[in-house]
């Protein structure tokens, strides 16, 4: 099974967005899901301070700024 991250911050309304399309893909395939508040971990915030969200897959960034369904659900079956 794949997991699915998220590199997030509170008050950011572009990761509010990527977790709505997230749970959507999330009815039609079945993945881990896992939520990293970047703010929580400085060497996450060293990394990921001015690019969140960022959505990784398996570890892997795959996403950056905007996701949309169909492109999650075919970095997920692919």
């Amino acid at each position: 099974m794949k997991t699915v991250t998220l590199y997030t911050r509170a008050g950011c309304h572009l990761c509010e967005d990527a977790k709505r399309v997230i749970e959507e893909v999330r009815q039609q395939a079945e993945f881990a899901y896992e939520e990293k508040d970047i703010d929580a971990d400085p060497e996450l915030r060293r990394r990921y301070n001015e690019q969140v969200p960022v959505i990784a897959i398996d570890g892997q960034r795959a996403f950056r700024f905007r996701v949309s369904p169909d492109r999650l659900l075919k970095e997920l079956r692919g």
